[in-house]
């Protein structure tokens, strides 16, 4: 079964569940602030996609951090700040069995689309 994680109200999410109706994509939404971020599901995606590509450092939440939070971040690190602030988590998780993928930007559709229908 497929799993889509995100936010609900998140302009990218909305974009690929609206594609996965339209194809007719059984899936399942986990909403973090409805749901929420479990440290378990932070490891998981971070092993599978590594921290870096995990932590959105180019949303408001990122920018609303201390300087002291943003420097020197590291895994560990970035983990907690992801389990700390769920809107850092980079959007959305795509995940199929212990399979992830991430995000569903322009140039990430065709692949991701493959992945999904696979």
């Amino acid at each position: 079964m497929l799993i889509i994680h995100g936010i609900k109200n998140c302009d990218t999410v909305k974009k690929a569940r609206k594609w996965l109706e339209a194809e007719g994509v059984e899936h399942s939404f986990h909403d973090f602030r409805k749901d929420g971020l479990t440290d378990d599901m932070v490891n998981a995606f971070v092993d599978a996609l590594g921290w870096e590509a995990v932590l959105n450092r180019r949303g408001t939440t990122w920018r609303k951090l201390p300087d002291e939070e943003t420097q020197g971040v590291d895994e560990a690190k970035a983990k907690a700040l992801l389990l700390a602030n769920d809107a850092l988590v980079k959007r959305p998780v795509w995940q199929k069995g212990d399979e992830y993928r991430l995000g569903f930007a322009a140039k990430d559709q065709a692949d991701i689309e493959a992945w999904v229908k696979g």
